[in-house]
């Protein structure tokens, strides 16, 4: 079965939909009457009801006021809200540059105790070397075309990263062995990243699985980019969004696909040796 990233996004939607369209039968008012009371065009009340247009705060507040229920408001304001941080399109994110974004993600790992991620195209942030960060944000940049604060934002995200010397955390790394041939960046900054994999692998706390290409019969073909936090938030990384689920029944679709994903990898001497061929082929 497909995982489907945006659905939980667009549940929470349809749920605030759904209450505010009771909220205007409760008050007894057609369609055209609350437009008419909150001074907007009928149309689109219907899109608002049909979850195709996401309501602002402003919005909520006129239609709880039409319908005499103001009380209901700030409720359903925060819930909207949750449900469009469901959906975080890049170029919403980066605006001012991506050193912001990389900063923003602070408080979420200090309240993580387990991490899981799974990456078949970059080796994940958190064991990024300067150089290859530099690389991929600066590329991102390119792509989105947004400020190129690349310098700044991969030295954030390093500092970031020390939380993997931190006692308390157990990191779960999964990544296809065709990350270690996608060279970013330049011969030295590949080099470099590949030698730094070598030894985060062996730290403690981190558990670091290569899918080799070689594997026969996958239990499960490649999926998208994705962390999972704890086990009550999943990450999945598109081109282009951020889509954060925490529906408990997509989570958990997550977590047997991470799992199916992690019985392929290979660990410790094994995982070493990929890398060292991965170092001999730059050469």
């Amino acid at each position: 079965m497909p995982i489907s990233p945006s659905s939980s996004a667009q549940e929470a939607r349809k749920n605030v939909a759904s209450r505010l369209r009771e909220l205007r039968k409760e008050a007894g008012l057609t369609v055209v009457e609350l437009a008419g009371r909150c001074g907007w065009h009928h149309a689109k009340t219907s899109r608002i009801e049909n979850a195709k247009t996401p309501p602002s705060p402003m919005d909520i507040r006129r239609w709880c006021s039409a319908c005499r229920a103001e009380n209901r408001a700030d409720d359903l304001i925060a819930a909207s809200r949750d449900a469009e941080s469901m959906y975080m399109e890049w170029q919403r994110q980066v605006r001012q540059g991506l050193r912001q974004l990389q900063d923003s993600y602070v408080k979420l790992y200090r309240s993580t105790h387990l991490f899981r991620v799974y990456s078949p195209t970059l080796v994940p942030g958190l064991l990024q070397t300067e150089g290859y960060a530099q690389a991929v944000l600066s590329t991102n940049a390119q792509l989105l075309d947004v400020p190129n604060d690349a310098e700044q934002a991969a030295a954030a995200r390093l500092e970031r990263s020390q939380i993997i010397h931190e006692p308390g955390r157990r990191f779960v790394m999964l990544i296809e062995e065709a990350v270690l041939y996608y060279q970013l960046g330049d011969g030295d900054a590949m080099a470099a990243q590949l030698g730094y994999l070598l030894t985060a692998g062996a730290l403690p706390a981190v558990s670091l699985g290569i899918i080799p290409r070689a594997t026969p019969a996958r239990a499960l073909w490649p999926q998208e980019l994705f962390h999972v936090y704890d086990d009550s938030l999943v990450s999945v990384e598109l081109l282009s969004a951020q889509v954060n689920i925490t529906q408990p029944s997509e989570v958990e679709l997550y977590l047997k696909a991470f799992e199916r994903l992690r019985g392929m990898a290979v660990y410790g001497a094994d995982a070493r040796a990929l890398i060292l061929q991965a170092i001999e082929a730059l050469q």
